[in-house]
């Protein structure tokens, strides 16, 4: 199964998620594809992310960033939330406990 936008980085036969196989097939590549149902893409999107976040601590490459996203809006929509209520929610959550603006690193505290 295949769920990424470009090859995967490891040699695995069963991949992650399809937008990579309109590019395989235009270049004239076969692809043998399943259409999941919504919650074993979950299962698979999921897994994915983890992926991608290690994609991006190996390379530092902010293009990593926007992969992590395109996994974490479509995760969202399959929770029933959609890309602009998620950054409501994030909004919320910064405005209740803050951000990570300053650069601050909590060391230890006081029991």
């Amino acid at each position: 199964f295949l769920m990424i936008r470009r090859p995967p980085r490891s040699t695995r036969k069963e991949s992650s998620a399809a937008s990579d196989v309109y590019k395989r097939q235009e270049s004239g590549k076969n692809c043998n594809v399943k259409k999941l149902d919504n919650s074993e893409f979950l299962i698979r999107l999921e897994k994915k992310l983890v992926e991608e976040l290690e994609e991006y601590q190996e390379s530092k490459n902010v293009e990593e960033l926007a992969d992590i996203l395109e996994v974490i809006y479509r995760i969202s929509k399959l929770k029933g939330v959609v890309s602009d209520e998620l950054d409501k929610i994030r909004q919320k959550k910064a405005e209740q406990r803050g951000k990570f603006d300053d650069n601050l690193f909590l060391v230890d505290s006081d029991k």
